[in-house]
């Protein structure tokens, strides 16, 4: 395992995962995408290089825990698919959250502006 803790049962897993994989799975919501494109998307967010060497033993991890689905898009390249297991994670990760931050009108009120500004 890289930065994973533990392993356990899928929903145990998705509240085990590093912010790093978190992130991942947050990436893959959008759509599929191949190792690069999502290290790139990673670059951006964390403004600096993430290496080969951490990226693709999390997506690896991720794979293993039946939250991304890998796949071969030729003989060098894979792709990499958020499960439903992965956007339940995702899901569930936003849910806790707002429970934790939406603790007033005031507050539901800035994250339902986020949510509108993005449709």
């Amino acid at each position: 395992m890289s930065e994973a803790q533990t392993i356990g049962n899928k929903s145990g897993a998705a509240r085990d995962l590093t912010a790093f994989q978190q992130n991942i799975l947050v990436i893959l919501a959008e759509e599929p995408m191949y190792g690069l494109a999502i290290k790139r998307h990673l670059e951006e967010y964390y403004d600096t290089e993430v290496n080969h060497g951490r990226l693709y033993p999390n997506l690896d991890d991720l794979v293993e825990m039946g939250l991304v689905e890998k796949s071969e898009l030729d003989k060098r390249t894979n792709q990499y698919e958020l499960t439903d297991d992965g956007l339940e994670a995702v899901l569930g990760r936003f849910d806790w959250m707002l429970s934790k931050f939406v603790t007033d009108d005031e507050r539901g009120e800035m994250v339902s502006e986020l949510i509108e500004a993005k449709l």
